[in-house]
């Protein structure tokens, strides 16, 4: 096995060794096989968001509680539900600052990857939440068309305002993340929708206070259920996806076997996968059929690093075949692959 990682990883075989063996199959002959784990230059692990998930956490937890003590003084319905929705968003904030901290667990005897896929179901999770929320907004303003709702004009238009301040800075703590990082995107679309929520409060309060006219609130509701949704269903989608181990959003796999198939000296490739490792990692494992044994070495490095550059690949998986009879499409992919 020739490893070349730059991770935690725990393997029956040593770092940095190469082992060539026999490996028996049903059929008659023997293949010789050699393994790469190669990752390339690559970010080593997720980027640490521990400090935006701190700050995040703490200003929400302070707007929320001053939020349910001033609407409970003040007998403001509308101030109380917002708070239970803001709690539920650093509850996923949480979800979200776990998982990270999880994904970068060392590796086990048991859980050989360490706990990597945590972040995969955090992101999954939150869009759950979000889609709750969604529901229980589009509820409220579809319920207010039947029986309008006075808005408590100035007050609420204060507090929304604070929360548009509280709410933008913590999602711009997470936006640098969001295309990267499926997880982190979940904590930035929470702030995000929490931010454009408040926005509404605040266009239909002083909407309302100019024209008096009630349904405008239920409106912009469901403008803003509409648009967060847009963006929930899209990271619903991939973190289900991760999950279920499809090849990653923006890795084309025809490319990637193209690129293989590519290599000098290699004949055939089979039983190429790529799925997700966690919201940062991608990893592959391939067989390529390449019956001269030479420049085997070199040719994991540059594939590791060439997989890594091009495709954003980061744990790779090479087994060498000597002749390509054992697939059964020869040159193809397996039928069972």
């Amino acid at each position: 096995m020739i490893t070349d990682n730059n991770h935690d990883h725990d393997h029956d075989c040593g770092h940095g060794h190469e082992h060539y063996h026999n490996q028996s199959h049903d059929h008659s002959h023997a293949h010789n096989h050699s393994h790469s784990h190669g990752h390339g230059h690559h970010h080593h692990g997720p980027v640490d968001y521990s400090r935006a998930f701190a700050i995040g956490v703490t200003l929400n937890i302070g707007f929320a509680t001053a939020e349910a003590v001033y609407g409970y003084l003040a007998g403001s319905l509308a101030l109380v539900a917002d708070a239970g929705h803001n709690f539920s968003d650093v509850l996923g904030l949480i979800l979200a600052w776990g998982a990270a901290w999880l994904s970068q667990k060392r590796p086990s005897e048991r859980r050989t990857y360490g706990l990597r896929s945590s972040s995969i179901l955090a992101a999954m999770f939150n869009a759950v939440l979000l889609l709750v929320a969604i529901g229980a907004i589009a509820w409220e303003a579809i319920r207010r068309f039947s029986a309008p709702a006075p808005v408590a004009g100035a007050t609420i238009i204060w507090v929304a305002l604070i929360g548009i301040v509280i709410n933008t800075a913590t999602a711009l703590l997470f936006m640098s993340g969001r295309k990267d990082d499926l997880n982190i995107r979940g904590a930035f679309l929470h702030m995000a929708a929490d931010a454009a929520v408040s926005a509404g409060v605040v266009i239909a309060g002083i909407a309302i206070m100019q024209t008096g006219w009630q349904w405008i609130d239920p409106v912009v509701s469901l403008i803003i259920a509409a648009v967060i949704f847009i963006g929930t269903w899209s990271l619903l989608r991939e973190s289900l996806d991760l999950a279920l181990h499809a090849v990653p959003e923006g890795i084309d796999p025809q490319e990637v076997s193209t690129y293989l198939a590519g290599l000098p000296g290699v004949v055939a490739v089979h039983d190429l996968h790529i799925w997700g490792m966690s919201t940062t990692e991608t990893a592959l494992t391939a067989h390529l059929v390449k019956p001269d044994h030479g420049n085997d070495d070199e040719l994991i490095t540059q594939a590791s690093k060439e997989l890594h550059e091009h495709f954003k690949i980061a744990h790779t998986t090479i087994q060498w075949e000597r002749s390509d009879s054992t697939c059964p499409t020869k040159g193809g992919a397996c039928d069972h692959c």
